[in-house]
């Protein structure tokens, strides 16, 4: 099976490398990325190292309160961060908090080899749904202790089928999992694992953190004005299908915000021609007070709900929903498509009354007329988020509070 495996992982890498060579841009991020990643990955000496390895930038939040706290927890090894995006890995190539930013290696045993002889490695933290199964063959053959961070696993998934023994072999190797819910910790006790710490997801202490960060956007806050916004988050264009027209009847004492997933030029340019009353945030002249500020940068849209009275999430009528965490922290109620399901935090608060899901245009509009016109029904809403969130902190307290007896 390993040696399936490992086929299977080398025919993915040639195939990534080929889409690169015929024009796919993030192909060929990844691909070129790892051309010279050893040279990146050059031998470390005899300093000691925790490794934590994540899928993109949104892992990469949900690591970040972990990687900090063992920056300041365990002083004396250095740290070093993989990812296996480029997304995550070009917006984090010079993060100074690590002594060591790359990309991941091709899931082989050689690969796994090289890197822990080239760092002496004395713990591994993977983020999520990071499973490499060589990676932790080989961490496991090494006595190097691995945690998995924010685990969240379902019934349906191949650990729990009859051809998943492979599998959960593996995840027998894993030293530790701290994982976001009870469900995920009976799934695992139900094949064996009893090494586990229900946590809750550490994102909440990260969006937690920056939603109580003092920061400001005086230009944003004169263009608001008065007004009441509403802001739309990571939107795709089947999102935008559904904005237009409820921007076009919008309240006047209302404004809208709206941050697509997309902002190339071309994109944004279309979001412009469907309407009639915008301006762009580089372009931004706060004294006039359109209906609408396209977000046409990133890095702005995690701070900026604070100015929300509730928003919408983009992505649930495409391939699922983006993250809603950095929103409900400020309180603010959440209004998604149908595709949330994988989502804790979505199926929760839509069962709560702090989130809203919407199958079509009708569900959209009535959902939204009712939070505008109906403030008790909005405050209601927003205390859910509030009282939800409260409850959610503190996940990285209980992983940091395991580990200092593990990594003296």
């Amino acid at each position: 099976m390993r040696l399936l495996y490992s086929i299977l992982i080398r025919m993915f890498s040639g195939l990534v490398t080929l889409a690169g060579l015929l024009g796919n841009k993030k192909a060929s991020k990844w691909s070129n990325g790892r051309k010279n990643q050893w040279y990146n990955l050059k031998s470390s000496g005899n300093d000691k190292w925790l490794w934590m390895h994540v899928s993109s930038l949104g892992e990469f939040e949900q690591g970040l309160p972990v990687l900090e706290n063992l920056k300041t927890s365990f002083p004396q090894y250095k740290i070093l961060l993989t990812f296996f995006s480029p997304s995550g890995y070009e917006m984090k190539k010079d993060l100074e908090l690590v002594d060591k930013v790359a990309y991941l290696p091709s899931d082989t045993v050689i690969n796994a080899k090289r890197l822990l002889r080239n760092f002496n490695i004395k713990a591994a933290f993977f983020v999520k749904y990071e499973f490499w199964y060589n990676y932790i063959k080989v961490l496991n053959d090494n006595d190097i202790p691995l945690y998995y961070i924010s685990v969240l696993l379902r019934d349906g998934q191949y650990f729990f089928k009859f051809y998943g023994y492979w599998f959960r072999k593996h995840l027998k190797m894993v030293r530790h999992f701290f994982v976001q819910n009870d469900n995920t910790a009976l799934l695992l006790k139900k094949i064996g694992i009893d090494c586990v710490t229900v946590t809750g997801d550490t994102r909440f202490d990260r969006v937690y953190d920056i939603a109580h960060q003092t920061v400001r956007f005086p230009n944003i806050e004169t263009f608001i004005g008065n007004r009441k916004c509403i802001i739309a988050g990571s939107s795709w264009p089947s999102d935008e299908e559904l904005l237009f027209p409820f921007i076009a009847k919008m309240p006047d004492d209302y404004c809208m915000i709206i941050a697509p997933h997309d902002v190339s030029l071309s994109h944004v340019s279309q979001i412009e021609k469907g309407i009639e009353n915008c301006q762009l945030y580089t372009e931004l002249n706060p004294d006039n007070h359109s209906k609408v500020l396209i977000i046409n940068v990133i890095g702005v849209l995690s701070k900026i709900y604070r100015y929300a009275r509730f928003a919408y999430i983009g992505g649930g009528f495409y391939t699922s929903i983006h993250n809603i965490q950095e929103a409900v922290v400020y309180d603010c109620p959440v209004v998604f498509g149908p595709k949330h399901e994988k989502f804790v935090e979505a199926v929760e608060l839509k069962r709560l009354g702090g989130a809203f899901a919407v199958n079509n245009a009708e569900e959209f509009n009535d959902v939204f007329e009712h939070l505008i016109s109906d403030d008790g029904f909005c405050e209601k809403a927003s205390q859910v988020c509030h009282d939800y969130v409260a409850k959610k902190i503190g996940a990285t307290d209980k992983i940091i509070t395991l580990l200092e007896n593990e990594l003296k």
